[in-house]
């Protein structure tokens, strides 16, 4: 088999939403495909903080952190994009006057409002409650006790990413006229009504999951189409497009999974380890 480089979201992917102990199992699989010659680089919407603690394993060669924003590659940052401030005060300011709870993603910190952490408490009074990956991994770091920076610290830091949840799909139409040209929008309903919550994150149009893939490939002068990126959520979508072969989770989005070109057992049943012998890296 040619040498691939694999590409792995976290959450609902490499682990369940908001856990951060790779289990055995899929630490051995990950060893052994490495072993192999295959490179393998985490692919996620978290930062570098939230990221960093899984670098630690010592099974990765590389991250793409913040949706793209941030890419690193045996050490060395490839990609380092962050928005514009006025592009982040332009739009915390429209959420906010549309009542609009978020979070700042900086490299190294996530910066809400006290009203952020109350909107998420639902997730957690209805504990059995199906979610999406996002959702869930707030639930989980919110039963964990994860701190948030307050808002009212925030001091200019280099913003790579807002996340948002919404009381109603409405309240973002404003935003979205305004800045649908230069962000992405991507978002998951939280209820089963037609304007119900919704929660979701804002990616910049200069990069995406998938330009952080072609980064790297580009930096190591390797074919795109022996790539494999493994993902479960609507914001892996650039991420299986660019990779030469697409895989979702058992446990991901009906969306992406019409999309992938192969669906793995779920986050829950050993999926990725499964699915590493299946592809014949573990080999």
């Amino acid at each position: 088999m040619n040498r691939k480089l694999i590409f792995l979201d976290i959450d609902g992917t490499l682990l369940p939403p908001g856990e951060m102990l790779i289990p055995d199992s899929t630490l051995q699989a990950l060893r052994a495909a490495r072993a192999n010659g295959h490179k393998l680089f985490l692919c996620t919407g978290r930062n570098l903080r939230m990221t960093a603690p899984l670098l630690e394993y010592g099974c990765f060669d590389g991250a793409i952190c913040s949706a793209g924003g941030y890419v690193l590659c045996d050490g060395q940052v490839l990609v380092d994009l962050p928005m514009e401030p006025e592009q982040c005060s332009g739009l915390s300011a429209v959420l906010e006057q549309h009542g609009v709870d978020y979070t700042l993603e900086s490299r190294d910190e996530t910066f809400a409002g006290p009203k952020m952490t109350a909107r998420w408490k639902f997730t957690a009074d209805a504990p059995d409650k199906p979610l999406n990956s996002e959702a869930a991994r707030w639930r989980k770091a919110m039963q964990d006790g994860m701190s948030l920076t307050p808002l009212d610290r925030y001091d200019g830091q280099p913003i790579y990413k807002i996340v948002y949840i919404a009381e109603h799909l409405h309240d973002l139409d404003e935003a979205k006229r305004l800045y649908q040209d230069q962000f992405v929008f991507c978002e998951s309903n939280l209820d089963t009504m037609d304007d119900g919550m919704v929660n979701g994150e804002l990616i910049n149009r200069k990069f995406d999951k998938g330009t952080g893939i072609r980064a790297i490939c580009r930096h190591l002068g390797h074919p795109q189409e022996d790539t494999i990126g493994f993902g479960d959520s609507d914001n892996d979508l650039q991420m299986t497009q660019a990779a030469g072969i697409s895989v979702c989770m058992g446990n991901g989005s009906e969306r992406l999974k019409q999309l992938c070109d192969r669906i793995a057992p779920t986050v829950y049943e050993d999926g990725l380890a499964r699915e590493f012998a299946a592809l014949g890296l573990t080999e």
